[in-house]
């Protein structure tokens, strides 16, 4: 490492850290010289991760987590904490998603979404408040998407559940903004990561985001002075919605 990444001295944690978005924006704070704090649920894929980190000279704290399980994440922070003695950063990039008309999909499909998505996002927003309050300096990156703001049959359930990141994210950033903790969403379009692996009919994966395109996002939300918030990015495919 250089000594001059733009995060140097900052400690992130990431959900979801073992593949997709979560990977790429671990790989993507760490080459900035964040040290990485990787939660997910799959310790496999948190290991490949923080092996890749390692590789390329960053700093790296796999801790399998089950976002789901408020004192897993509890524990998580803690044990940060423990380790590394503050927390920078927090971006939430854990999710899943099933897509069917809501006549065809019984309440409890959408359980995992609403649990995933949306309940351990507030959650783990609100195991690190006390740490970023207590510094008096924090940002918080909950990754949402575009299906928070078009209308996408078949996705409602996903849908509320990111509309409903994006209304806890605008109030969270109201009530922390004279706490110096800054809150922002990342509202990508369609991105090329497993998710898609189990929905069929999906789109041309060849035209969507690359995970590295919202890890660069998320870095510039996080790099940005601490005078200045990047509250919402929308950041969509060149060719549009898909």
């Amino acid at each position: 490492m250089s000594g001059r990444g733009a995060l140097q001295g900052q400690v992130a944690i990431v959900t979801g850290a073992g593949r997709g978005i979560g990977h790429a924006v671990a790989m993507a704070l760490a080459r900035e010289e964040a040290t990485v704090v990787l939660a997910a649920r799959t310790r496999q894929q948190l290991a490949a991760t923080a092996a890749a980190i390692r590789e390329g000279g960053g700093l790296a704290l796999a801790i399998p987590t089950d976002v789901t399980q408020d004192a897993a994440v509890e524990a998580m922070v803690e044990q940060a904490m423990a380790e590394l003695g503050r927390v920078d950063i927090l971006v939430t990039a854990a999710g899943v998603a099933s897509f069917g008309p809501v006549t065809s999909t019984k309440p409890a499909d959408w359980d995992g979404m609403l649990a995933v998505n949306l309940r351990a996002v507030m959650v783990t927003c609100r195991a690190v408040l006390p740490i970023m309050i207590r510094q008096r300096r924090g940002t918080i990156i909950n990754v949402a998407s575009v299906a928070a703001q078009r209308p996408i049959p078949g996705a409602a359930v996903y849908t509320a559940t990111k509309a409903g990141v994006i209304g806890f994210s605008r109030v969270l950033a109201e009530e922390l903004r004279a706490e110096g903790v800054r809150v922002g969403v990342l509202v990508p379009g369609a991105v090329d990561t497993p998710l898609w692996d189990t929905i069929p009919n999906s789109p041309d994966r060849g035209r969507m985001l690359r995970p590295e395109d919202v890890a660069r996002a998320a870095v510039l939300m996080a790099a940005l002075p601490q005078g200045a918030s990047l509250e919402e990015l929308t950041l969509l495919p060149q060719g549009g919605i898909l």
